[in-house]
């Protein structure tokens, strides 16, 4: 802790987005960066806490205080050390993770001001590999292979480890490159599929072999193949919304709609009846999370005339705390995002009722407000009607509602399952933490069947 005083003398400074009239016209990274000298100053306002809540919050046990200090200290490349030692693919969370060590940050509960720990993340792994001090790591092989069955960041989470401790680890992937939700989920504006290419290429300098285009059936004749296999396909299935009209041309996925956006972007063509556009569109986002977040910057981006976003569950408090889940947890609190500011109505406790339409094409959706009221029983809140129906114009409906918590069978004990594929749905961060989870379980298998 180089300058104890530091957390009371500098305040928090975020780098910022670029300006709003600039960023919708192209897929380009939203966010700025701050120079290597103000990035030193928000280093040093870490306190290295007695008790390091960051460390607490974040689900790969980040040592934020101890990189922090080396990055304040003007040492990146000890830094950088320091944060691999924990996180695998730093480039990707210090660009998209929600910063759960940062809510949990004592600055945080002092003066909301918490250390700029995903900023300082993503710069520290940008000075890595600008300066070269990543470098391929060739590990001895063990004479074991390892098939990992998805190609997102739960499997190269789990392949990276792997890798690493000696076995030979082949990852399948359906789609025609790697990443999962981070190339087909994330727009290019929150992470440029650059920084993806760049790391899959280093792990492919390491020894990992991908094979991609395979849809793969875990069952006896595929699994026998191997010393161990990792499923780590991720959640899928959307939740769907089955109402009346959900056929209509117009009605989509949040899924459908991004990841065929990055494929546009990566150079992929599709057929005027495939192209799924809001350009001179109303735009209907059903679902209040990050996806749909994501719809609405992507929209922006084609040229919508309007978008709306509505959730079916009341507005959140608007923090900064959240007294029903107070510090060190997570505030479920009121999010803005940068593609919330770009333009969008935003209503709460709507529910949607039917999607209207003429020549089997969307013109409108049909919603109600609703209210809830608390279960008797203690229960799941109950869902009242309230007011009149109403629509809302739409020629592009986008169902962002989350995804639906995968099922499996009873797999052979040398079959292990992670991320999203063992969870649900939930954070990038959460499925690295699963991923690295799920090598160390690989290891002690094959360790025992070794030793034994």
């Amino acid at each position: 802790m180089g300058n104890p005083k530091a957390f009371l003398e500098i305040h928090r400074q975020e780098a910022g987005y670029r300006t709003v009239h600039d960023r919708i016209h192209d897929f380009g990274e939203v966010e700025q960066t701050l120079n290597a000298r103000e990035r030193k100053l928000q280093a040093s306002r870490c306190m290295d806490c007695g008790v390091p809540f960051c460390h607490w919050a974040c689900p790969l046990g980040n040592k934020a205080p101890e990189w922090n200090d080396a990055l304040y200290k003007g040492d990146w490349e000890q830094a950088f050390h320091l944060l691999s030692a924990t996180n695998p693919f730093p480039e990707f969370t210090g660009r998209i993770c929600p910063a759960l060590c940062e809510k949990a940050c004592v600055l945080n509960r002092f003066n909301h001001e918490p250390t700029t720990n995903r900023e300082n993340e993503c710069a520290i792994t940008e000075a890595a590999f600008r300066e070269r001090y990543i470098q391929p790591r060739v590990p001895v092989r063990n004479g074991k292979r390892v098939a990992i069955v998805g190609a997102g960041p739960a499997g190269l989470a789990t392949a990276n480890a792997l890798n690493q401790m000696g076995y030979t680890v082949i990852v399948f992937e359906r789609n025609e490159a790697a990443g999962g939700l981070l190339r087909y989920g994330i727009p290019n504006f929150k992470l440029n599929k650059a920084v993806i290419d760049r790391r899959i290429a280093l792990l492919c300098e390491e020894g990992i072999v991908f094979r991609y285009s395979e849809t793969i059936t875990c069952n006896e004749a595929f699994t026998h193949q191997f010393d161990a296999v990792v499923i780590a396909t991720g959640s899928p299935t959307a939740r769907d919304l089955k109402v009346p009209g959900r056929a209509l041309s117009g009605v989509h996925f949040a899924l459908e709609f991004l990841s065929q956006q990055n494929r546009v972007l990566s150079g992929m063509e599709f057929s005027k009846d495939q192209i799924i556009s809001a350009k001179g569109k109303d735009v209907v986002v059903i679902g209040g999370g990050d996806t749909g977040s994501d719809c609405i910057g992507t929209a922006h981006r084609q040229g919508c005339r309007s978008v709306t976003q509505i959730e079916i569950m009341s507005k959140p408090v608007e923090g900064p705390d959240d007294p029903t889940n107070p510090w060190p947890h997570w505030p479920r609190t009121l999010k803005t995002t940068s593609s919330h500011e770009e333009g969008c109505e935003r209503r709460w406790n709507i529910n949607t009722l039917e999607f209207l339409g003429a020549d089997g094409k969307l013109t409108g959706v049909k919603v109600q407000e609703v209210e809830w009221k608390p279960s008797p029983d203690g229960g799941r809140p109950i869902m009242m009607e309230k007011g009149k129906p109403e629509i809302i114009n739409a020629q592009l409906a986008l169902l962002a509602m989350g995804f639906l918590k995968p099922e499996h069978p009873e797999y052979p004990d040398h079959v292990f399952i992670c991320g999203d594929a063992q969870s649900g749905a939930s954070l990038v961060v959460r499925a690295m933490a699963s991923g690295l989870d799920a090598a160390k379980r690989v290891n002690k298998y094959l360790t025992r069947q070794t030793t034994f």
